[in-house]
């Protein structure tokens, strides 16, 4: 779980996953300098807790919570936002495919129809600029996927192990490097339908930092495009 402020939702996130998946020695938070008792939470619920001195961003969160997770010997790694806003009741179904050895990665989609999404307390603004970039996604990496944008997601450990997570961004893009670097090397890509809830207490990123988000998705396509049709080195496809 990448967490930062995470104090309210920690708590509920952790109650809603599977009974028999709750080894807390296999449950990793890595709060990224929260200034509030996302720490002390995470402690009493038993929970392997690793505490950033200084804020390392979202990626940079990311990049720790792998590390952690294959130094214990993982073979599917799930990321889960502590916030809330997925349901963690669906682990199970989520990693399926990838223990029947059929795909790499798996994908929690947020968007199985629009009305639901906005339903759901999704911003308009959210929901559009996802479609826009994930129709574009689409387009150029030849896949089918319906959200490339979910913060609920499930690796092989083999996925983890072979992309170079220490060359993707430390901000929220490296959500898309590391799919993008996926797709790039053959990695199976699949996804399940999965409710999402917007509340207060969950985590989202403002519209300013949306912007910088969506143009740095499209200049990761950008790379990928160079990488792959002009045989043009880039350091996120190198394995």
């Amino acid at each position: 779980m990448p967490a930062y402020r995470a104090e309210k939702t920690l708590k509920k996130t952790y109650a809603d996953i599977p009974n028999d998946l709750k080894i807390k020695k296999n449950i990793i938070v890595v709060d990224d300098a929260s200034d509030d008792t996302t720490v002390e939470v995470a402690r009493k619920l038993g929970l392997k807790v690793i505490r950033h001195k200084k804020n390392k961003g979202y990626g940079g969160n990311q990049k720790t919570c792998y590390k952690e997770a294959l130094k214990l010997g993982a073979d599917i790694v799930v990321m889960l936002h502590p916030d809330y806003q997925y349901d963690a009741s669906l682990i199970k179904e989520l990693i399926r495919p990838i223990e029947d050895g059929w795909l790499d990665i798996m994908l929690g989609n947020r968007i199985r129809s629009r009305a639901e999404a906005l339903e759901g307390g999704m911003p308009k603004y959210k929901y559009f600029s996802n479609r826009l970039l994930t129709i574009l996604e689409n387009i150029v990496l030849g896949l089918n996927l319906g959200e490339y944008h979910t913060g609920y997601r499930a690796f092989s450990s083999k996925v983890l192990r072979s992309l170079p997570l220490n060359e993707f961004s430390n901000n929220f893009v490296f959500d898309q490097e590391i799919l993008v670097s996926a797709a790039f090397s053959g990695f199976r890509i699949g996804e399940i339908p999965v409710p999402v809830r917007y509340f207060s207490d969950s985590s989202s990123i403002n519209f300013t930092r949306s912007m910088r988000y969506g143009v740095e998705t499209l200049w990761t396509l950008i790379r990928y495009i160079k990488s792959k049709m002009l045989s043009e080195k880039d350091k996120i496809f190198d394995l």
